[in-house]
């Protein structure tokens, strides 16, 4: 019994735990908090502007000056910032009139080359530009790549795409080119897959090498967990897989990506679900419907938004809105269930549902962002 006892101690110290790593900033009436996934508030709302979290420190102001708070509440660095944004690869850029810097989480600045433009630190590296050229610079201050691209985006999963005069390739966040600036267009990295261009020819990149889809005309991103991603042929849209081959032949209006062997796809102003092998399982009759979470529910939409699951059947009744917020800045506008909570709006002001449809706390707020991981 005794046992038992320590295992269910251990149990509910480890849920809580689990529990206290999540918390998403909440705004009611005129003051920032935040909360943890029982609705409960980890800190109370007392600024008037606040970040959410992004790892253990969020951004907060206070009298007009910004700093850092710890999941406590506490000030873990003093609000002495004209501006103050997100930490990532464990540094985050502040400014203090127009001077930009890197600082780390105890509020050391990091010793850096003065940079044209300073950008967010991003899967272990940050842009760097000098004048027209683009390079990369690491956590440790040096470059990694000198200023030589016209363009680089945001990495993703460790690569970004990347552009040489009107060309696009992609590098690693060593620098390494994992595909040459040789095509007109290239997608988004994912382990799934990538899509790109090459002359007039939309095609994906098999062990390396760029193979083109038949007929394609465009192609979207592929999403991680499914080797399918949707794709445009003579104005209409069907599915791809990652190895260039059509699985089902466009004759859809609209389309989005697959998940739980789902995807939502339109005619006629109507959008229904489709399994991957093209085969209509849920009824085209929704004015708007998105992707499936990992949770098994979907966001359907008649006049509201409700949420279905992969039957088919409206689990939770039509009455919210999805969209993002108007308060404030919402830097997550991913939508649906994500670990048991979805982000939804009605007359009351915003909040988070369970899958029951039960209202997290009983409470809405004036805005609500996604929660975040704490603990990264």
């Amino acid at each position: 019994m005794k046992a038992q006892h320590i295992l269910l101690l251990t149990l509910l110290f480890s849920i809580g735990t689990i529990w206290a790593q999540k918390l998403a900033m909440v705004k009611e009436k005129d003051l920032v908090g935040y909360i943890d996934p029982t609705g409960a508030y980890a800190i109370e709302p007392q600024f008037k502007n606040a970040e959410s979290f992004s790892g253990k420190l969020a951004a907060a102001e206070k009298d007009k000056k910004w700093g850092y708070i710890n999941t406590t509440g506490q000030w873990a660095i003093q609000p002495e910032y004209d501006k103050a944004k997100d930490f990532n690869s464990g540094y985050a850029l502040v400014a203090n009139g127009d001077q930009w810097s890197y600082i780390d989480t105890s509020g050391k600045t990091l010793q850096t080359p003065t940079s044209d433009k300073y950008y967010d630190f991003n899967d272990g590296v940050a842009i760097f530009r000098q004048g027209d050229k683009i390079g990369l610079l690491g956590t440790d201050g040096k470059l990694i790549v000198e200023p030589t691209y016209d363009e680089i985006k945001n990495f993703w999963n460790g690569q970004a795409k990347v552009r040489s005069g009107e060309l696009w390739g992609m590098i690693d966040n060593k620098g390494h080119l994992t595909i040459p600036t040789e095509y007109e267009e290239v997608g988004t990295y994912n382990a799934s897959g990538v899509w790109g261009k090459k002359g007039s020819d939309f095609g994906v990149f098999v062990n390396g090498k760029f193979t083109p889809v038949p007929n394609a005309q465009d192609i979207y991103d592929f999403r991680e967990g499914s080797k399918l991603t949707y794709a445009k042929s003579n104005d209409k849209l069907g599915y791809i897989d990652n190895q260039g081959n059509w699985v089902i032949e466009p004759k859809f209006d609209k389309a989005r990506a697959f998940n739980k062997g789902l995807a939502p796809v339109a005619n006629d102003k109507f959008w229904g679900y489709i399994n991957e092998k093209g085969e209509q399982v849920i009824d085209f009759k929704y004015k708007d419907a998105e992707v499936f979470s990992d949770d098994g529910l979907a966001p359907v939409k008649d006049k509201d938004w409700g949420f279905i699951n992969t039957s088919g059947t409206l689990v939770i009744p039509m009455g919210y809105d999805i969209s993002v917020g108007f308060s404030f800045l919402q830097k997550n506008s991913e939508k649906g269930f994500i670990n048991g909570l979805a982000r939804v709006k009605n007359k009351q002001g915003w909040s988070f549902i369970n899958e029951k449809g039960e209202v997290l706390g009983n409470k809405w707020y004036k805005n609500a962002e996604l929660f975040v991981n704490t603990n990264e």
